[in-house]
């Protein structure tokens, strides 16, 4: 049942971004964090909590109570304004974010998490209009991209000790991702010519995770590590270039998904302050794309370094704002092509309502993007999510 729920989901899910940014290798990429680590500027890696679900590191699932099944679901919205020397666009989007479930296996030592994912978006619309040198012709270029690449997942959690938790997650992907480049004459007698390309994906591929964590007594520290090895993915690649009436199909193979790797650190005071930092590096340079190495296309690695506090100001406390949760965070990361140059900067703010009758918390997040180079194409983009983390005891014996 939850298999069909979650396929079912994912096939309706719409498309998560509208950035021109998106139009290189396999667009948007998700770091697939929850929404309260969302806010805290996307850290994940040396997270642990009981009351989250943090498919972002397979290690941190035995963290969960070993009486506790957690549900969580998310959905965003945002809106995004691009300018440059041509002018400026808004555009706002919504969607499903992801669903995911955690539950023990066996007391506190195994733990088991499965849900829907997103892996990458592309989705974007620019018309640029032009002329030849001396005039003669009058033309338009139109670029369009559209699809996602969405992925589900079961992970396995291990407590090798009480001080060292292993992890690790199988995902399925699947996807079609379009880009057409359109190039159109006013003048009459003039075809135009057009060139599609869809990549179809449907491949597997695999993360590790490790945390260490210790307690002295109100004091707690827990340091992570991930890693993915670069893995062939497995999907088919076609070109249509179209003049007139005539179609020529070409097929390739050569794509990988990058190695990555991750580190993270967190620090907890008495279940009120919690402080975060991740380093994310993605191998994009090195992995093949369309038969090629990434740096042939003008692809980079890209780093991310993301810094995260979250705060309440008692936990059982009587007041309802002592009971809620604050959080604030940023992330600057790198582009993928070379000639972008600059720096993607997001910061954030969320908040944690938690309810009065049952394990629920409804977190929220509000995040402010900023992407580009002055004198270039400039992206602004603000995004709202909301997202319900439940827990309940399911896994005891209630005494008649």
């Amino acid at each position: 049942m939850w298999a069909a729920l979650l396929l079912s989901l994912g096939v309706r899910a719409q498309n998560m971004t509208s950035s021109p940014f998106s139009r290189y290798a396999y667009g948007d990429m998700n770091e697939n964090v929850p929404t309260g680590y969302r806010a805290m500027g996307g850290v994940g890696f040396g997270m642990r909590a009981n009351r989250a679900i943090n498919p972002a590191q397979p290690a941190s699932y035995t963290s969960c109570d070993s009486l506790t099944f957690m549900f969580d679901i998310a959905a965003s919205a945002s809106w995004s304004h691009y300018q440059d020397a041509g002018g400026v666009k808004n555009k706002a989007n919504g969607n499903l974010e992801y669903v995911t479930m955690q539950f023990p296996l066996w007391k506190r030592w195994i733990a088991m998490s499965v849900g829907l994912l997103p892996y990458s978006s592309v989705g974007y619309n620019i018309s640029l209009k032009d002329s030849t040198a001396g005039g003669d012709y009058h033309y338009t270029k139109d670029y369009k991209g559209d699809g996602n690449i969405s992925q589900v997942y079961g992970g396995l959690s291990f407590n090798i000790c009480n001080w060292f938790a292993f992890g690790a997650n199988i995902y399925y992907m699947w996807g079609d991702l379009s880009r057409m480049r359109t190039l159109s004459f006013t003048e009459t007698g003039l075809n135009p010519t057009i060139q599609d390309e869809i990549l179809s994906v449907s491949s597997m591929r695999l993360r590790y995770g490790a945390q260490f964590f210790h307690t002295f007594g109100d004091h707690s520290f827990v340091a992570g590590a991930i890693f993915e090895n670069r893995m062939k993915l497995n999907s088919e690649y076609i070109l249509i270039e179209t003049q007139s009436e005539d179609s020529i199909p070409i097929f390739k193979d050569g794509w990988q998904l990058p190695m990555v790797w991750g580190v993270g650190l967190s620090y907890n005071w008495a279940n009120r302050l919690t402080i975060g930092v991740d380093y994310e590096r993605q191998c994009m340079a090195s992995a093949m794309y369309n038969g090629l190495p990434g740096e042939f296309s003008g692809f980079q690695d890209r780093n991310r370094i993301a810094v995260g506090v979250e705060y309440r100001h008692n936990p059982q406390g009587r007041k309802y704002a002592d009971r809620m949760i604050w959080r604030a965070g940023v992330n600057i990361q790198d582009e993928y092509l070379v000639t972008v140059g600059a720096k993607r900067i997001t910061a954030s703010i969320g908040f944690g309502f938690p309810l009065w009758t049952i394990g629920t918390v409804i977190n929220t997040t509000f995040e402010y993007t900023h992407r580009g180079a002055p004198g270039g194409l400039v992206d602004n983009g603000l995004r709202f999510t909301i997202g319900a983390s439940i827990a309940e005891n399911w896994f005891f014996k209630r005494k008649l």
